[in-house]
């Protein structure tokens, strides 16, 4: 089931962010992730996010800011179980375009994504981290 994110929710949230983010950027210090965990969890609380919840357990997540993907997430050991499919699909249902960013590095994600129909338009740089991304594009056919 998707749904909206609700505050109650929010500490599961927050530890899938960390959690997923430690292991998919491990070529990014673990300090970072640490070090803007507090930030993120009140951010996430401001952010247009739904959460994907099964058996009354939240096991995933997206984080929206209008048409730009923030984040997908899955917890560990939903990994590779189709949350993000799921949880994409609900966005791309609601929108016209969307666009995200992604390490150029985090070759699982961006083969998630051009499965999913989104095209890299550009790449630059992530000023935070030092690391190469892309910019990449989905647009409703």
């Amino acid at each position: 089931m998707v749904r909206k994110l609700q505050k109650a929710d929010i500490d599961r949230v927050a530890d899938i962010w960390l959690d997923t983010n430690l292991k998919a950027h491990d070529f990014i210090s673990a300090q970072y992730w640490k070090r803007n965990f507090k930030l993120v969890k009140e951010m996430l609380l401001q952010a247009e996010v739904y959460v994907y919840e099964s058996d009354q357990k939240i096991q995933g997540f997206i984080g929206l800011n209008n048409d730009y993907i923030e984040g997908i997430f899955a917890s560990d050991k939903m990994q590779s179980q189709g949350i993000g499919k799921i949880l994409l699909n609900d966005t791309k249902d609601k929108r016209n375009e969307l666009r995200l960013n992604v390490y150029r590095k985090n070759t699982r994600a961006i083969s998630f994504y051009k499965r999913e129909g989104f095209e890299i338009q550009s790449d630059g740089l992530d000023e935070a981290t030092g690391e190469r991304d892309y910019v990449m594009v989905w647009k409703k056919k």
